[in-house]
């Protein structure tokens, strides 16, 4: 009797033991958006990104365009609406960037966390030499855009890391190297 009880508990341990390992491989494993992705993306969807980029920014994705320039001395952030008769959209475009580079001026990248849910490459160097860096509004056809630029090497660096990593979040198409 004691070793059919024995048998009994330990075929139930290892029942329980099975078990546990099968749930734990059907979970989606997670990852680690601290220690950052090999290609540069965030660990969460699209879809999430851009339901807090709506709430964030006040306008929606969906009748605009962005644009990242990486240039010689920094680069640009370009926003447009995607018809010319979208006042709305354009005129919520240039109050949501000139708050954006008043508030970039000041070392806050808090916009840019809020909406890909994680610290964006670029951005610790960036808020630790904000004062190196220029921000400049600028009102353009249909949007405005924040030209971003600084003679020293490594904000440059930083600010390159920074739009990167928003080309490839956005999905914009545009080229990660740098225009002349």
């Amino acid at each position: 009797m004691k070793i059919r009880i024995h048998q009994l508990f330990s075929a139930l341990v290892v029942a329980a033991m099975v078990t546990i390992l099968i749930a734990h491989a059907q979970q989606k494993p997670k990852k680690d958006s601290s220690a950052g992705n090999m290609n540069g993306m965030g660990d969460m969807s699209t879809e999430e990104m851009n339901k807090r980029g709506d709430h964030v920014m006040g306008f929606d994705h969906m009748k605009t365009t962005h644009h990242f320039r990486l240039l010689p001395d920094g680069g640009s952030i370009e926003i447009t609406a995607n018809s010319g008769e979208d006042l709305q959209s354009r005129d919520q475009i240039r109050t949501h960037l000139r708050h954006i580079a008043k508030m970039f001026a000041e070392g806050n990248f808090n916009a840019p966390m809020l909406i890909h849910d994680q610290t964006p490459p670029g951005v610790p160097v960036m808020h630790s030499l904000k004062d190196k860096i220029k921000y400049r509004f600028q009102e353009i056809d249909r949007g405005a855009a924040v030209h971003i630029s600084t003679n020293i090497p490594e904000a440059l660096q930083a600010i390159y890391a920074f739009l990167r990593f928003q080309i490839k979040e956005h999905k914009t198409g545009d080229t990660l190297e740098v225009s002349q």
